[in-house]
């Protein structure tokens, strides 16, 4: 019984079932009216035409009583009481309540009513069909202080009333019965939908996080929050996923040089030397083993600033051929010591509403990603113009070394991944990584083509204010500022 009871118990507590109430009591107060000005509207037109019946017999008697007097009146009243199938009521008296004619037997015990009508039981029994007999009727008083009494038998029209009233108690009841009824499938329907949302968080708040909502195909209002919660699930399990191998890579790939930077240290102490220099070189490798893990660690609280929206607040205008003039300026140095050739041309004057720092420290992750994989002797060029309709600048960086192969170019924008052919070079595989997420972080699309030979990146932003088309430009020196490029 107590299994039983529960369940009903928890749906009657239900918002769904509580707003089906609330909708039932609206459909039965109006169902209510309608029936009320039903019956109104019905036995108010019976009772009309009654009284308009005897108004004109009472006419028709006052002329009887004008033009044959007071004997006329008495031979029309007997004549009309004693017709068969009647349900008319005449009673005339005298001044003193002496019966003169009619059909009753007594003057009703009754009070008369607004315009003088009375409404009142003539017999327990009797009337049309033995039934209980009423009546309705009009009294006023003639010359000479005879009393005249006209009224019809309204037996049928109690009758009627009777049955509607039953009529709507019962169409009252079978609503009611229903409203609840659909109600209660109604909330059992919402409720089992809503269950199924709940087993599935506890599902996920259990550590599964594969679980989903199902959804009902009808793409109603429970569909839409099924539909988003599985976007947030899946938007969850991304982020879980990619934490969880953040620090599989970041214990995988710090292992080595902390491993290393404590073999040194290690080292040094163990040795019986009073050289100092040896000790010094010692140093001098822990600060450099330090400074690339410290790089490593800015370069990840980067990413994670970006792809957190953190600086999203931070976004102001900021001109994009500063930027690219700032990072040419930096890196053709380096560029000619490795022997290579850098070129840049700013054909547009182009203002993005972004975070500066972030942009810089972009580009210049670019540029050295170029310059690192490109050999001696090779091109590396940065192109700075106005991209196409709905799209404010687009800044390139192309450069003739190896490149990426096209299955590959979705994986290296991920943490902590390198080429094989890259492994053989410094780095940790972050810087494309940062690039990707300040490019989310602006609502900027991220490129990666074949340049034949090498690879050429895009960085192409979205249009919130149109470039301003300027002539080529050669890199100047800028003014201030640094950029500080992440190991990639």
């Amino acid at each position: 019984m107590i299994a039983v009871v529960a369940p009903v118990l928890r749906l009657l507590r239900t918002t769904p079932f509580r707003l089906a109430l609330l909708y039932l009591g609206l459909f039965v107060l109006s169902v209510s009216v309608i029936l009320l000005i039903l019956y109104r509207t019905t036995a108010g037109f019976l009772e009309r035409e009654i009284g308009e019946t005897i108004a004109l017999e009472v006419a028709g008697l006052q002329d009887q009583y004008r033009g044959n007097g007071l004997r006329g009146l008495v031979d029309a009243v007997r004549d009309r009481s004693v017709a068969s199938h009647t349900n008319s009521i005449y009673l005339l008296t005298t001044p003193s309540g002496s019966i003169l004619a009619g059909n009753l037997n007594a003057w009703p015990d009754v009070q008369p009513g607004a315009g003088g009508w009375s409404h009142f039981k003539v017999s327990d029994y009797g009337g049309t069909d033995a039934r209980p007999s009423t009546a309705m009727a009009v009294a006023f008083t003639l010359p000479g202080q005879f009393r005249l009494l006209v009224g019809r038998d309204m037996s049928e029209l109690d009758q009627l009333r009777k049955r509607l009233m039953e009529s709507l108690r019962w169409v009252f009841a079978v609503t009611v019965v229903l409203g609840v009824g659909g109600g209660l499938l109604l909330a059992r329907g919402a409720m089992h939908r809503i269950e199924l949302i709940n087993r599935t968080t506890r599902q996920i708040m259990a550590g599964d996080l594969t679980g989903r909502v199902p959804r009902g195909g009808g793409g109603d209002e429970i569909d839409r929050l099924a539909g988003n919660l599985n976007a947030m699930l899946d938007q969850i399990e991304r982020l879980m996923t990619g934490m969880r191998q953040v620090t599989e890579s970041v214990a995988h790939d710090l292992r080595t040089p902390l491993s290393r930077l404590r073999a040194r240290v290690e080292l040094a102490l163990i040795r019986d030397t009073d050289d100092p220099e040896v000790y010094r070189t010692v140093l001098q490798d822990t600060i450099t083993e330090a400074d690339r893990l410290l790089a490593t660690f800015t370069a990840l609280l980067s990413i994670a600033e970006a792809e957190s929206g953190a600086k999203r607040t931070d976004l102001e205008p900021v001109s994009l051929s500063e930027v690219v003039r700032l990072a040419a300026d930096l890196y053709e140095p380096v560029a000619e010591e490795k022997g290579q050739t850098l070129t840049t041309e700013i054909r547009a004057d182009a203002t993005v509403r972004g975070n500066e720092q972030l942009l810089a420290q972009a580009v210049a992750n670019l540029l050295d990603n170029a310059i690192k994989y490109t050999p001696e002797g090779g091109h590396i060029s940065l192109l700075l113009e106005g991209a196409g309709h709905g799209e404010a600048a687009r800044v390139t960086v192309a450069d003739s070394g190896s490149g990426i192969p096209p299955d590959m170019r979705d994986k290296v924008l991920e943490r902590f991944v390198r080429l094989d052919t890259a492994r053989a070079s410094p780095g940790n595989g972050l810087g494309l990584s940062l690039v990707d997420a300040v490019a989310r972080l602006h609502g900027a699309r991220l490129e990666l083509e074949d340049n034949q030979p090498g690879l050429r990146i895009s960085l192409i932003f979205p249009a919130d204010t149109a470039p301003q088309t300027a002539g080529p430009q050669r890199a100047v020196v800028a003014k201030g500022g640094t950029i500080a490029a992440s190991p990639g």
